[in-house]
């Protein structure tokens, strides 16, 4: 492999950058009942662009978990396994937090309506533990990264698709002996969620606590990162672009075939992430990063790709500042009519809907969103900050 190959690949950064802001366009909608159909998550069973952005995001933490722990030589030594549950702990930490300060604002708003006094606002505002959401997508990333990295320096790698299979084959059985497939209460999943976090710190899907980023589910998302674990490894082993784009390809067209079949008695579904999930999206993400590697690190079209690399340099970091800055617009109020006004409405509801309509205006809010956040990110990368969690 020559010198310039073996430089870091732009692409990975881009296809970083391109999840990175496809998450954040798909969470901040100007109006959540104006949204057009590939922007929503599927119902149920299904895949729409908007299921793809979370588990591209997975595959590529995996590809760099890869590359990460090979400068420790893959060593199960204690500063590595520390390293490693350290950063389990920071990502699960800032994803409770989250959830904790949109509980936050929301109670202390209503509250607020309420006419509760200030101070006694405050202290119920800050103690919401008792009906908090425990789970969400920075603890999926928290659990599933440290599952697969303790697997990878503990593991010879060779054993590591089939312990990837063992647990898509495993849950697979765990849904098909216990209605994995059906939205109910005898749902196995829901069950297994409910009986450890309880129905109050969970996600609800209409009158139902069933949480799409709960534990059970989190037992295939392990074994997403170690797929994208394993194509971090044909990256690195590959002798030059050329491979790194046929291996990918060929991995990533196998998967999707694979998930493809499959899906006739094992729905492809993200709220309990089926293995046939796994194996598409991944395949999926696969082949993608392949087209990204020619298109880019080969042809050298770059020039279209910029605004992605200002995602794919701090991409958890620009994550999280996009979900506190969605919250604090939706939760700062200012006085409008008789009553109060969130920014986000006064954005949407006065001047993009008027103008653009319902559909269209959510969109550009959207849009707007994305490049407000980009700017962060823009101005973090000219000045060669980059903020690890």
């Amino acid at each position: 492999m020559n010198a310039a190959e073996n430089k870091r690949l732009l692409a990975l950064d881009i296809l970083r950058g391109i999840t990175i802001a496809g998450m954040i366009l798909v969470n901040n909608p100007g109006s959540w009942s104006a949204i057009y159909a590939p922007l929503e998550h599927a119902s149920w069973n299904g895949l729409t662009p908007t299921d793809l952005v979370f588990p591209f995001f997975m595959f590529i933490m995996g590809a760099s978990t890869y590359l990460s722990l090979k400068k420790f030589d893959f060593r199960c030594s204690r500063a590595t396994v520390r390293k490693i549950l350290r950063r389990v702990l920071v990502i699960f930490l800032i994803g409770v937090g989250i959830g904790w300060f949109s509980r936050f604002c929301g109670t202390f708003n209503a509250l607020s309506d309420e006419g509760v006094p200030f101070w006694e606002r405050i202290g119920r505002s800050c103690w919401t533990f008792d009906r908090m959401r425990i789970l969400g997508v920075m603890q999926r990333l928290a659990l599933s990264y440290g599952a697969a990295a303790l697997i990878a320096v503990t593991v010879r790698h060779r054993r590591i698709p089939w312990i990837a299979a063992g647990l898509l084959a495993g849950y697979f059985a765990i849904l098909l002996s216990g209605h994995g497939f059906e939205i109910s209460e005898q749902n196995v999943v829901g069950i297994v969620d409910r009986a450890i976090l309880g129905p109050a710190h969970m996600y609800r899907q209409g009158d139902l606590a069933f949480d799409p980023e709960g534990l059970l589910s989190t037992i295939p998302s392990i074994a997403h990162v170690l797929i994208g674990f394993c194509c971090g490894g044909l990256l690195v082993g590959a002798r030059n672009l050329t491979d790194k784009i046929q291996n990918l390809f060929l991995v990533g067209s196998a998967l999707m075939l694979c998930g493809w079949l499959l899906s006739y008695g094992c729905p492809i579904n993200k709220k309990i992430w089926s293995p046939t999930f796994v194996l598409v999206t991944c395949g999926m993400a696969s082949s993608l990063l392949a087209l990204l590697i020619w298109t880019i690190d080969v042809k050298g079209y770059r020039r279209w790709s910029r605004f992605f690399e200002s995602f794919g340099i701090n991409p958890l970091f620009l994550y999280v500042s996009a979900a506190v800055l969605s919250i604090l617009l939706n939760n700062i109020r200012l006085p409008h009519g008789n009553g109060l006004l969130s920014l986000h409405g006064f954005a949407y509801s006065l001047c993009l809907k008027p103008a653009l309509g319902d559909y269209f205006g959510s969109l550009v809010y959207a849009l707007l969103f994305v490049a407000l956040n980009w700017g962060i990110g823009y101005t973090l990368y000219k000045r060669k900050i980059y903020i690890k969690i």
